[in-house]
């Protein structure tokens, strides 16, 4: 036996204790030891039935991704049964076989659990597949079980949707036998012995839940349908459906082994390679080379935030969200109102789609403590500033917290492009100063970027990364620069999309091909949500830096010196009804015609191929100056920040992985072109013409 899987007895029932932490991976050797535990135990006249229970704190959360990476880094299409044979054993062991579940049991765990022939489980674990959320399908029989045990209908949304399902939720489902109070172990033992002489139940061989595939059509029709329109351009979703549809009008071995074929071509797609390409990156994000695991982080006890605009109160719903009592300070009774009223809508929204219930939000509700003085904030151990965006006023905020907060309280600054050193020169404790960039909604939105100043301490960092994932957030690491690593390279995109504008292409032709290349929105709609008056005040906070030869965009100026603010005025690069959804605006393209006039510009015909490249590549070879500057410590922090931030699509990998999987050499020649057309704005990247000169990569 396996050091992997441990084997005990009791009384007549054999146990098989997976010991693989920190979550019971199907790493390799543990399949095969759970395999040589049943064959050993199968062949003992003293044993009747069998338990498979996890060590530790779960059951089995899913295969060892790292194995799918080194398949699809050897090239080696001929991926073998994999977990096919000793899920066979399992079913087709004499003796009954129980899993028992605590914690999770995903992907591989599941389809672990399902070759089993019973299975039961504590109220608080959850189970499911996973797997399409990397790029994949179940690939162990999962979409061939799952059916059979909880039918069609559950299985398509396990699978296709990829979240997990309650233990209640299983066991109406059919997928579990039972729910057991109190001690797994001694309630999985006296489930066995129950069922010790019942003959097994192979899960293969459960057909009654299957209905034809007549019968089935119209579930399916209706999957592919959803998943085209909620999982747009992903193929692992419909892989899903395909898999399951062979298990309704395929004999089982027949199921399987399309289920193979599926799961191997998604396997080797480049969907999947990024999907597990983020996968990683969201947990190397955490690690900060220079702060070791050790470092000392403080307590965050109390929280206060600094302005009760639309990013402050989004941010004091965060810390309560985590059960962080907070103080949320206006200037103003009117505007402290707004604030306010404004969290009471978001979770009443909350309540009414069954989010939450009406206990927890009067619960989160009253940690926030509205006040319109600084009273209280010498309590605080964090204070986030929300104000405008004006760095008169920051320094002045930071000026008063500087007096009113203890020496040891972290000072925040939620800027989204302004300088932290000048900010923290205001206060006599420069090393608790710090940037936290949360993205609008903050109560939403799942990335943070922390900004170290110059002066910023380790201990500062890593008590914020800390509180990062408290609070439910992946924070990524950016050093201090104008914009950081979102808007600096956030900037460029933009300033493309409205060069593109100008130069000929219609504003839904420039948000359309971005739309279709996967963006969650097109550029210009994104600006017209933020609100166009934000970039342009900070392009006149910024006017004495900005370098006049070279070409700027001017349409956006134009239409806020018109009070075309976007979304918020009803009007902005696209006209906006009750329903905020964008359309065609006449007006819009009076403007733009005025403005290339006067820019002396003819309209030209523009391809979406080169409004992609146009975009997406002025973010690469930002990202690449970035990287050379130290201002993003590793690639896959640029990709991270784009995929949670930015709407990027994940199923691309964010833009350096992009990057990397066009080839950097060709990258650099699209980049070389663009400089020769459009000038030095373009000129390249020291780093990425290095790269690409070597024919590396970015992430290398």
């Amino acid at each position: 036996m396996s050091d992997l899987v441990l084997a005990t007895r009791h009384n007549r029932t054999g146990v098989l204790t997976i010991n693989n932490p920190p979550v019971n991976a199907l790493s390799p050797g543990v399949p095969e030891g759970i395999a040589q535990g049943i064959e050993a135990f199968s062949a003992d006249p003293a044993i009747d039935a069998i338990v498979l229970i996890g060590g530790g704190r779960t059951f089995i959360a899913g295969a060892d991704i790292r194995e799918f990476s080194k398949i699809t880094a050897s090239g080696n299409r001929g991926r073998g049964p994999g977990l096919n044979p000793i899920l066979d054993r399992i079913e087709s062991c004499p003796k009954p076989v129980v899993a028992a579940i605590h914690g999770t049991a995903l992907g591989g765990g599941l389809e672990t659990a399902m070759a089993c022939h019973y299975r039961v489980a504590v109220s608080t674990a959850q189970l499911g597949q996973p797997e399409v959320k990397l790029g994949l399908i179940p690939g162990a029989g999962g979409t061939q079980r799952l059916p059979r045990l909880a039918g069609v209908e559950k299985a398509l949304a396990m699978c296709v949707s990829g979240d997990p399902i309650s233990a209640t939720d299983a066991l109406q489902a059919g997928i579990l036998d039972e729910i057991l109070p109190g001690d797994l172990l001694s309630g999985a033992l006296a489930f066995a012995e129950r069922i010790a002489h019942n003959p097994p139940r192979p899960t293969r061989g459960r057909n009654e839940k299957l209905p034809t595939p007549a019968e089935a059509a119209p579930l399916f029709a209706a999957a592919r349908a959803s998943a085209r329109t909620r999982q747009r351009n992903l193929i692992a979703p419909l892989a899903a459906i395909d898999a399951i549809e062979a298990a309704v009008s395929l004999p089982f071995d027949q199921g399987l082994q399309r289920e193979a074929e599926l799961f191997q071509h998604c396997l080797f797609s480049d969907q999947s390679k990024a999907l597990i390409h983020v996968f990683f990156g969201e947990r190397e994000v955490a690690k900060i080379p220079d702060i070791p695991k050790n470092t000392p982080v403080c307590e965050i006890r109390r929280a206060a935030v600094v302005g009760a605009g639309t990013m402050g109160a989004g941010i004091a719903m965060v810390f309560a969200n985590a059960g962080i009592p907070v103080l949320l300070k206006e200037s103003d009774a009117t505007a402290l109102g707004r604030g306010l009223a404004a969290i009471t809508r978001n979770y009443e929204s909350s309540v009414k789609k069954g989010r939450l219930s009406q206990a927890a939000a009067d619960e989160r509700l009253e940690r926030i403590q509205p006040t319109l003085t600084y009273d209280g904030f010498a309590d605080a151990d964090i204070v986030v500033e929300a104000v405008f965006e004006g760095m008169a006023l920051k320094r002045d905020v930071f000026a008063e917290l500087n007096t009113v907060c203890r020496p040891s309280t972290i000072l925040a600054s939620n800027t989204s492009t302004l300088d932290i050193d000048e900010i923290a020169s205001v206060t006599s404790r420069p090393e608790m100063v710090v940037g936290t960039h949360f993205f609008s909604p903050a109560n939403v939105m799942r990335l943070l970027e922390i900004v170290r100043a110059e002066r910023t301490s380790k201990e500062t960092i890593a008590t914020c990364m800390a509180l990062a994932r408290r609070l439910g957030k992946i924070a990524v690491l950016a050093g201090n620069c104008r914009g950081f690593i979102g808007n600096r390279m956030f900037g460029p995109y933009r300033r493309e999309a409205q060069f593109l504008v100008e130069e000929g292409a219609t504003p839904e032709a420039v948000d359309s091909a971005l739309y279709d290349f996967g963006m969650a929105m097109g550029p210009l709609a994104t600006g017209d949500l933020a609100g166009l008056d934000v970039g342009w005040r900070i392009r006149k906070e910024f006017g004495d830096l900005t370098d006049t030869s070279v070409r700027q965009p001017r349409i956006e100026d134009r239409l806020c010196e018109l009070g075309r603010y976007g979304q918020k005025t009803g009007a902005g690069w696209f006209l906006y009804g009750p329903d905020r959804k964008p359309t065609h605006d006449p007006e819009t393209d009076r403007i733009v015609a005025d403005t290339r006039a006067a820019l002396g510009l003819a309209p030209r015909s523009i391809s979406p191929e080169e409004i992609v490249d146009r975009t997406i590549l002025a973010l690469v070879n930002v990202g690449a100056r970035l990287l050379e500057e130290g201002i993003a410590l590793r690639s896959v922090d640029i990709d991270i920040v784009y995929v949670t931030g930015y709407g990027f699509p994940a199923w691309r990998g964010g833009p350096m992985h992009y990057a990397d999987s066009l080839g950097l050499p060709r990258v650099l020649a699209r980049i070389r072109e663009f400089e020769r057309l459009h000038g030095a704005l373009w000129a390249p990247a020291p780093l990425l013409t290095r790269l690409a000169a070597a024919n590396s990569t970015f992430s290398a």
